[in-house]
């Protein structure tokens, strides 16, 4: 455990970030463990509290915003394609932004806090061409909950 706790002391923001980029933009990475593993290594000291929060926001943040910004630039073809080997036929693409066009802002919000769910919401508010500063803010209000969430969990329920 000390050689753990020596290589997510000396390596961990780093890698941390680096996963919560590349989970944010649908690399099948549990980003709820992760964090919450964080959370663990901030209540045990190897990791300080509020830089792990800063690191994770970032991390989740950035891959948020490529997720925004490939859907914006690759449009509705890019989800038909792609789409076809997760589930997504035409109807469920439709039925998903008829869904987000009634809820805008309140859907970047909720679905974060769906597990495979908030990866697409990027793409989709994309497509929609949702403005940037409006998907931005949101997406950063639902990352900073999530964020302080899982770490707060990691430190209440991580086993010592």
């Amino acid at each position: 455990m000390e050689v753990i706790n020596q290589l997510v002391g000396q390596y961990g923001f780093i890698i941390i970030f680096a996963l919560l980029s590349l989970g944010g933009i649908s690399i099948l990475i549990s980003d709820e463990l992760l964090v919450f593993g964080v959370g663990y290594f901030t209540k045990i000291g190897t990791l300080d509290y509020t830089t792990a929060l800063i690191v994770c926001f970032f991390g989740t943040f950035i891959g948020m915003m490529v997720n925004y910004c490939i859907g914006r630039k690759a449009g509705r073809p890019f989800i038909l394609k792609i789409g076809k080997w997760a589930g997504f036929t035409e109807k469920r693409i439709t039925r998903t932004e008829k869904w987000m066009s009634r809820y805008g802002q309140y859907s970047i919000i909720i679905s974060y806090f769906i597990p495979g769910i908030r990866h697409i919401t990027g793409y989709f508010c994309g497509v929609l061409h949702i403005k940037f500063k409006t998907y931005a803010f949101y997406a950063g209000v639902s990352t900073v909950i999530w964020c302080s969430l899982f770490l707060i969990l990691g430190r209440l329920f991580g086993v010592n």
